[in-house]
């Protein structure tokens, strides 16, 4: 298993990098005022559709009305940080059986500013690691906290999870499905171009949980992805989206051009010398780019490997809105947690 930068840095003594850096700054900061109470119904503040969904496991959930009134919330978040009370005084829970930076990050920072508590566990903090059944986990977290997230690899974990809690559960990262990426991803969009209906966004790489979370939620917002991957890394038929071979006719008008690690946590390490063979032709550099749309932004659910999937010049770019994506994180999810948490 790979560690992220920030373990790395913590056993090796190092300073984490410049990447790593840039994420965590997103992240903290010093909070000198006390948090307002929220006020659901305040002119200014947009607010989320009482009907709403038990729980986020891949983003079907979700109606488009939903996902827009989501991201919409999420972009009011990120202007007023401290504008949401919504998990005073409650817990959440935050699984972990895969490493992370971001993910961990954003939602132990996002719950604090909405007033709740995150209580972070690992498989080893857990009587899962000794045979605890889910089930029984998920009963006796549901008794205890407000939500629970899960970054895992089988989805069929977190499903089973979410059959029997009695509070929301997120899919924080499954090997098929990273909704709260997309999310994230759909307010970078809507930041820079103003609007999402219309949109092309092209994906290049490896079809993997990443590019099938981008074609279910973009369908859902208008924004038509095109997936650009070579034969045996394809995604299947998914929402709709348009599935080639070349990258370059993925990225034909497309106003963001995506990709990702082309080694991700769930896939074998000795698999790595034929991923890349097989992938080589599709690294997001500037010739690549350049082919979009004038104007067409770079993005990447990081952790990056320049020199692979991504040149550093595009990743450190004028064009990149990468740092964003990672930021935004955030803002996503404690939209998301309003909207599955709320009481009203």
């Amino acid at each position: 298993m790979q560690l992220s930068d920030c373990d790395s840095a913590l056993l090796t003594g190092r300073q984490p990098s410049d990447s790593f850096s840039a994420v965590l700054t997103r992240h903290i900061y010093v909070r000198a005022a006390r948090k307002p109470k929220f006020a659901p119904l305040h002119v200014d503040s947009p607010t989320l559709s009482t009907q709403r969904p038990n729980d986020l496991l891949t983003g079907e959930e979700l109606s488009p009305d939903q996902l827009s009134e989501l991201i919409e919330r999420a972009a009011w978040m990120k202007q007023h940080p401290l504008g949401s009370d919504v998990l005073h005084r409650r817990a959440v829970a935050l699984i972990f059986q895969r490493p992370s930076t971001r993910t961990r990050l954003s939602f132990e920072t996002g719950i604090t500013e909405l007033g709740g508590h995150p209580i972070t566990l690992r498989t080893e903090d857990t009587q899962l690691s000794r045979g605890e059944s889910i089930r029984d986990t998920a009963y006796v977290l549901s008794r205890n906290v407000a939500a629970i997230g899960i970054r895992t690899g089988p989805d069929e974990l977190v499903q089973e999870m979410a059959q029997y809690a009695s509070v929301p559960v997120i899919n924080m990262l499954t090997a098929n499905h990273h909704p709260c990426q997309a999310i994230a991803d759909l307010l970078t969009l809507k930041e820079n171009f103003g609007q999402l209906e219309g949109l092309k966004l092209a994906y290049v790489g490896d079809g993997n949980n990443v590019a099938r979370s981008l074609a279910i939620l973009g369908a859902l917002a208008g924004v038509k992805v095109s997936v650009a991957a070579p034969e045996g890394y394809q995604l299947e038929p998914v929402a709709g989206a348009e599935l080639t071979d070349d990258p370059y006719e993925a990225v034909r008008d497309a106003n963001a051009v995506y990709t990702d690690v082309w080694l991700s946590m769930n896939d074998s390490p000795e698999t790595a010398a034929a991923r890349i063979e097989a992938l080589s032709s599709y690294q997001l550099d500037d010739q690549l780019l350049a082919a979009a749309a004038p104007g067409a932004i770079a993005l990447h659910d990081l952790p990056a490997h320049p020199g692979e999937e991504i040149t550093e010049q595009v990743l450190y770019g004028e064009r990149q809105r990468i740092w964003d994506q990672a930021e935004n994180r955030r803002h996503g999810q404690k939209a998301l947690l309003e909207l599955l948490c709320s009481q009203d």
